[in-house]
């Protein structure tokens, strides 16, 4: 397993790869499914283009101008990652920590 940070954020983010996601997923008692992997697969996009993992509101925008509008909601990305969903898809897809995420 790589390393992580005390909230179990990846500490270089070069490590990541499916199977890290995977594994940090399983931590926090997710089963990835292809829903998940779309999800993360925007919010890599989304660090990519503006090196920032973004907090909840920004994320929802780029997913509504990226995936189906249905998506792009709070409750649909409650469903897939509990709690806060802006901070668990990051750790998940190896990006820092959203600034704005407690």
């Amino acid at each position: 397993m790589v390393k992580t940070d005390s909230d179990g954020f990846l500490l270089h983010l070069g490590d990541w790869n499916e199977q890290v996601a995977i594994e940090l997923a399983e931590k926090e008692g997710i089963e990835l499914t292809a829903a998940h992997w779309e999800i993360l697969w925007c919010l890599r996009e989304f660090y990519q283009t503006f090196d920032l993992s973004p907090a909840m509101r920004p994320f929802i925008r780029y997913i509504k101008q990226n995936l189906d509008l249905e998506k792009a909601n709070s409750v649909y990305l409650l469903t897939l990652f509990p709690g806060s969903p802006a901070k668990l898809a990051a750790k998940i897809a190896g990006l820092p920590r959203p600034e704005n995420c407690l």
